[in-house]
């Protein structure tokens, strides 16, 4: 039986992330409502753009808006920020509907943005939550 002996120096060790202990984000790094706001309307525009309401179909384009909206604010670089995307799709028959939410969350570096797309046919309302991630 051979045994052999590999050097292995600091530098060909895989790094591992450093805490960084940032408990506040930085202005430029905070989760932009407005941003965030218009990633969500061109994809909820983008796959629903003359489409009418299918009861059949609408289970199915929430959950692509999902995670469409999921990568698009992921790629605005909000990096420390958890993301939650509630996509909610309704028949548009002239009746009125209210949704809520309840969140436990830190005013200061928390917050969300929504998106209601209407056409004579159907309703969406995509909301993308953005927690900080301490």
């Amino acid at each position: 039986m051979a045994e052999t002996e590999v050097a292995i120096t600091p530098s060909e060790l895989p790094s591992a992330a450093e805490n960084s202990y940032i408990i506040r984000p930085n202005f430029k790094d905070k989760f932009k409502p407005a941003i965030v706001k218009e990633a969500i309307q061109e994809v909820v525009v983008e796959h629903l753009k003359g489409k009418d309401y299918d009861p059949e179909q609408a289970p199915a384009w929430c959950k692509t808006i999902t995670e469409a909206v999921k990568e698009k604010v992921k790629s605005l670089g909000m990096d420390r920020y958890k993301l939650a995307v509630n996509v909610v799709i309704g028949e548009q028959r002239g009746q009125g509907i209210k949704v809520g939410c309840r969140c436990f969350w830190d005013s200061d570096t928390d917050n969300y943005a929504q998106h209601l797309y209407m056409n004579e046919s159907m309703f969406c309302l995509a909301t993308a939550f953005g927690v900080f991630f301490y």
